[in-house]
């Protein structure tokens, strides 16, 4: 198809060639593996290459149908783990309160003992730590809280890719053959008129042609037909000799 069979060439080697980017090792392959490919397209039925192209961007909605079903998951395990973070913290909170409101401390200050006095120290070392992973837990809780609109955006961006992909499968790829069978039927009538110019050309040629043939031949008879029937430089020669 000419012009559009060297388009659909390069759409069917770009995805292939996208295909083929996490192959790993074989990448090494890649630059030979791009000539083939191109290649088979160029070779290969424009029905052909149309179908290759419908079939890569049904895998790639596949894979974006599929990334939206884990991202919900996520999102709803992401939501569950926020409310228990949540639960955590509250539940720590209000250990912590209680354990520092303990009279160990103030035991201590009354007895004035060694004892009670390194008691209470290892309770406020203790509890010191135990506020720092708190602290931890609801810096943890924040990146929950921030997934969340995160996941969300990807899924949608994914969403948005999966329908245009489907409207593309569905009114694209019909409107491309609908203009190849154009681009078809415009070549024929180029082809025709082409074919029809050469008829043409070819009649004019022959008319030159015969008109010139039958000039000379006009102009050669009329010269024979002037001529007598020995010529007088033949009858000199001969009354000479």
């Amino acid at each position: 198809l000419g012009e559009i069979g060297q388009m659909l060439t390069g759409v069917v080697t770009e995805l292939k060639n996208f295909e083929e980017e996490d192959k790993g090792f074989f990448g090494f392959f890649k630059k030979n593996t791009n000539k083939l490919n191109t290649m088979k397209a160029k070779y290969a039925k424009a029905e052909t290459n149309i179908n290759q192209i419908v079939q890569g961007l049904e895998n790639q909605m596949v894979v974006l149908l599929k990334d939206v079903a884990m991202l919900d998951k996520m999102y709803e395990i992401n939501k569950t783990y926020f409310k228990e973070l949540s639960m955590y913290i509250l539940a720590g909170q209000k250990k912590l309160a209680e354990v520092r409101s303990t009279e160990l401390v103030e035991r201590a200050r009354r007895t004035n003992l060694p004892e009670d006095a390194q008691a209470a120290n290892d309770l406020a070392a203790l509890c010191d730590r135990f506020e720092k992973k708190l602290h931890d837990l609801e810096l943890t809780r924040m990146i929950s809280i921030q997934m969340a609109p995160q996941l969300r955006l990807v899924q949608n961006n994914d969403t948005l890719m999966t329908e245009k992909i489907q409207s593309t499968i569905v009114n694209t790829i019909p409107l491309w053959k609908s203009q190849m069978v154009l681009a078809l039927g415009v070549t024929h009538s180029q082809q025709a008129a082409q074919a029809q110019r050469q008829v043409t050309d070819m009649t004019n040629e022959l008319l030159r042609k015969n008109a010139q043939t039958l000039k000379m031949a006009t102009i050669e008879t009329a010269k024979e037909s002037e001529r007598g029937v020995v010529d007088i430089e033949t009858l000199k020669a001969t009354n000479e000799s």
